[in-house]
């Protein structure tokens, strides 16, 4: 599936959307929470393998249905029908996954549906002496709908309603969030600009009658293809809703990756992530926290990507995705 240098879309959309869509920014900047989100944190690291290899810097990036976890506006950018598929082996026997269904309603917009798990294996049971008693699982699933719409051929918006359930043993906790981003493609300059707010909801169910906060992540990047140069270049500022020291230190989480063009069919990539870095603490065994790299392969209906992420010394995570036109 060749991913194209052009809008699929090239329908007027009509400018009412665009008070809407400043609406719900403006309450989502202004409800940002100032704590650390401790349900649900693997939302964080839903990323496609294209995503991952790029260090999670495609908030910007268009043409590639795997990015609308990351910013919905993005689907008005896709090429007709489309699945996507993504499977991630986390540490130890940790694995995770993201299906992605998306098409074009004509003049209506763009849609999309989403599954998003993660099975954190099997656990020992035991009593109050330790005496073993078996064993017990831990999983977190999510169901998505996303709308994107233009407002002219160059920007759009879209938006996301997830329902999210967690459960540990016969324990559970859900919880409802809406995500929102806005996409402005600038073809002179060969440039787009993305901006996202994620996981703004609320808590339904509890484990102990304790609300925990989500995963707010408000993202803002662009996405640049050189002129001359075989080579397209993503970064962004992620989590700007975390809780910090100063205001500076927002700028710390910072994500950039290369996508270098080989042929006609083939993409290498690197990318690197600043936040997760910074998070594992700075050591001899961290040098290459943060670095991922990865490739991919790109037919005519299929697209075929590979990622390894860096957590640690002796911590790799690895993504396969696979994308098939419809």
């Amino acid at each position: 599936m060749k991913r194209s240098l052009v809008n699929a879309s090239s329908m007027k959309r009509p400018l009412a959307a665009a008070p809407f869509l400043i609406l719900v920014l403006l309450v989502s900047t202004s409800t940002m929470l100032a704590q650390q989100a401790t349900l649900f944190p693997f939302l964080r690291g839903a990323l496609s393998a294209r995503s991952a290899g790029l260090g999670g810097s495609t908030v910007a990036m268009k043409e590639d249905v795997s990015t609308t976890p990351i910013n919905p506006s993005t689907l008005t950018t896709v090429p007709g029908r489309t699945v996507s598929a993504t499977f991630i082996k986390h540490v130890l026997d940790i694995n995770a996954g993201m299906a992605i269904y998306a098409d074009h309603w004509d003049s209506v917009g763009s849609y999309a549906a989403t599954i998003t798990y993660m099975n954190y294996g099997s656990f020992d049971r035991t009593d109050a002496a330790g005496a073993r008693l078996g064993t017990l699982g831990a999983a977190d699933i999510v169901f998505a709908l996303s709308f994107a719409r233009e407002i002219d051929t160059l920007i759009s918006w879209g938006v996301t309603l997830k329902y999210m359930n967690s459960t540990i043993d016969d324990l559970a906790a859900s919880a409802i969030a809406l995500d929102a981003g806005v996409l402005v493609q600038i073809p002179k300059s060969r440039l787009n600009i993305g901006l996202a707010i994620l996981n703004l909801g609320t808590q339904l169910a509890t484990y102990d009658g304790i609300t925990d906060g989500l995963p707010l992540d408000v993202r803002l990047g662009v996405n640049h293809r050189l002129r001359g140069l075989p080579l397209m270049v993503n970064a962004s500022l992620n989590h700007l809703a975390d809780d910090v020291e100063s205001f500076t230190d927002r700028f710390l989480n910072f994500s950039v990756g290369g996508e270098f063009y080989v042929g006609k069919y083939v993409q290498l990539r690197v990318g690197y992530d600043n936040s997760t870095r910074n998070q594992s603490g700075v050591n001899v065994s961290t040098q290459l926290t943060g670095v991922s790299g990865g490739i991919g392969v790109n037919l005519t209906s299929i697209d075929v990507d590979y990622a390894l992420s860096t957590l640690g010394s002796s911590a790799l995570l690895h993504r396969m995705s696979v994308a098939v036109a419809l």
